[in-house]
């Protein structure tokens, strides 16, 4: 009879059979999702009720599969160990997913960053030494390939960053929580974000900042005054001292058509960092050659033509004139005019001139304003603005005063006004305004006005150093600015005439200044070089402004 069941088997006893053996499966799968997710519960045990669930045909996977048997993640209780523990997780990346349970992803953030984080600090701190870790800032820093791939790592891992902090705290949260709870803990994670990420990012911007004024100043120039033996290894060439001629022109793009109206030679020792400043006077007559300079074939007699007074033949016009005249004199260049100024300065001195840095005056005052600014000591009423020549009153005047803190427009014309003033007085505060400068470079407050900085000094600043000596000149910059300054101005005087020069004479005032006896005896000449901290001093003369109208009013 169909449907009754055979005599050795009843058809009830084979469904219970199967009812049994789906039971005790799904028992177990209870049993062990129960004793993992459930912390402090009782496990259940052989005997305890089942719970009442769907049968499944035998064999059959059970809902969820693998996914099911998972242990599910471990949560904060409340908002303040959310916080607490995405703080710690944004410190040490990995550490949420482990506490969430999600142990490989967890391992993998953690370790990753260990590595990053050590490779770091064993590039820059390896051998235990901070001169040489500066020194490989330094070298980054005029590295733009560098920069640039350094600034596409940073951007990656500050992504990643933001991905492992944001997950991490939506793995941690409790899972029954109320609505005020989301929305400050969103809102708190992401302005913590924020916080975190804005000096990574302001980084990044510095990176690519420098990069770009490495590749504007210190392009690979071919002057051919430049020494050619000079390497990133042996920056100096065995010498002791090396000099940079510093020029102050007015012009468009620093190149043909400048006057160089300022012109201060800085020689430093480059072991010490002790350095001297000569000023020469841009009306100076008859500047010299050195003897195997082609120049010197053009100009045996010096730079003159027989009129000390004639403007086209003084020192500041070098840089115009001589390429103007003798076009390719000195070689394939891309700055004749430099290198003219420079060989005028070293046969006129005595010593060699290795490098030169001109700043556009014209853009001068905004790198004093991204500077924050100079201080000074003005001792009696400068002119702003006016025109000796042309009988043009000046427009204004700096008061008198110590410690005077100028901006850029201020700090121009307390360089270069003349109205009232000669040349030899404007070269007193050319000077002290290059001492000023030295004074104010302070690293923490370039710092915050460093894209200003890099962005107003691209644009006026012109050199021949090579990039891949840049990171030399910055140790040494450090050095000299520890080291005392020191400052020769010629100017008028019984021993010097800017119309017909003593060259013997300067010569020698140079190499006592570089090389000063280390005692002074009985009727031995005296350091000619001069203090700045003295030079530059407080002295007022005792006019005031208000003179200064009354005589302009009366010229």
């Amino acid at each position: 009879m169909a449907g009754t069941a055979s005599p050795g088997r009843p058809g009830g006893a084979r469904r219970a059979s199967r009812s049994v053996r789906v039971s005790r499966r799904e028992r177990r799968q209870l049993r062990a999702a129960a004793s993992e997710s459930y912390v402090g519960k009782r496990a259940r045990r052989p005997g305890d009720p089942v719970l009442e669930t769907s049968a499944s045909p035998a064999g059959a996977r059970p809902r969820g599969g693998r996914r099911a048997l998972r242990p599910r993640e471990r949560r904060t209780r409340g908002l303040p160990g959310t916080l607490g523990l995405t703080f710690i997780s944004a410190m040490i990346p990995g550490t949420g997913y482990l506490f969430a349970k999600r142990k490989l992803a967890g391992w993998i953030v953690l370790v990753g960053w260990a590595l990053v984080f050590g490779a770091v600090v064993w590039y820059f701190f390896h051998d235990h030494d901070l001169a040489a870790s500066r020194s490989r800032v330094v070298e980054l820093v005029f590295n733009p390939r560098a920069l640039r791939i350094i600034t596409l790592v940073i951007a990656v891992l500050l992504t990643v960053w933001l991905f492992v902090v944001w997950t991490s705290y939506r793995l941690i949260r409790p899972r029954e929580r109320p609505q005020w709870h989301t929305v400050v803990g969103n809102l708190a994670v992401i302005v913590f974000c924020l916080i975190f990420a804005a000096p990574v990012v302001r980084g990044a911007q510095y990176a690519v900042a420098t990069a770009d004024f490495v590749d504007k100043v210190f392009t690979h120039n071919e002057v051919a005054t430049t020494p050619k033996d000079r390497t990133a290894k042996d920056p100096w060439a065995g010498t002791d001292r090396v000099n940079v001629l510093l020029l102050g022109g007015d012009g468009g793009e620093g190149r043909e058509g400048v006057r160089t109206d300022s012109m201060i030679l800085l020689s430093m020792d480059t072991q010490t960092g002790k350095a001297v400043t000569f000023s020469l006077p841009r009306n100076m007559a008859n500047a010299q050659f050195p003897e195997d300079s082609p120049l010197h074939d053009a100009y045996p007699y010096g730079f003159q033509n027989g009129d000390p007074a004639n403007g086209e033949y003084m020192l500041n016009a070098v840089y115009r004139n001589v390429p103007a005249v003798h076009p390719g004199i000195l070689g394939k260049s891309t700055n004749e005019g430099a290198d003219a100024i420079k060989q005028a300065v070293e046969g006129t001195l005595g010593i060699p001139v290795e490098y030169y840095v001109l700043v556009n005056l014209e853009g001068f005052k905004e790198v004093v304003d991204a500077m924050g600014g100079v201080t000074v000591n003005i001792n009696e009423p400068i002119a702003i603005g006016g025109s000796t020549d042309a009988g043009d009153p000046p427009d204004d005047y700096l008061a008198p005063g110590p410690d005077q803190h100028l901006n850029g427009f201020q700090a121009l014309w307390f360089a270069r006004g003349r109205w009232g003033s000669d040349d030899y007085e404007r070269m007193d505060r050319q000077r002290c305004m290059v001492d000023a400068i030295v004074q104010s470079a302070d690293p923490g407050s370039l710092l915050l006005r460093y894209l200003d900085l890099l962005k107003a000094g691209k644009e006026i600043v012109y050199t021949d150093i090579p990039r891949e000596l840049a990171s030399a000149f910055v140790e040494l910059a450090l050095r000299v600015k520890d080291a005392k300054v020191k400052s020769v101005v010629f100017k008028s005087s019984a021993e010097f005439s800017s119309a017909d020069p003593d060259f013997d004479w300067m010569r020698d005032i140079v190499q006592r200044a570089i090389d000063p006896p280390a005692k002074k005896h009985h009727g031995e000449k005296k350091d000619p070089a001069d203090d700045p901290d003295d030079a530059c001093a407080y002295n007022p003369t005792g006019e005031t402004v208000e003179d200064a109208e009354a005589h302009d009013a009366a010229y």
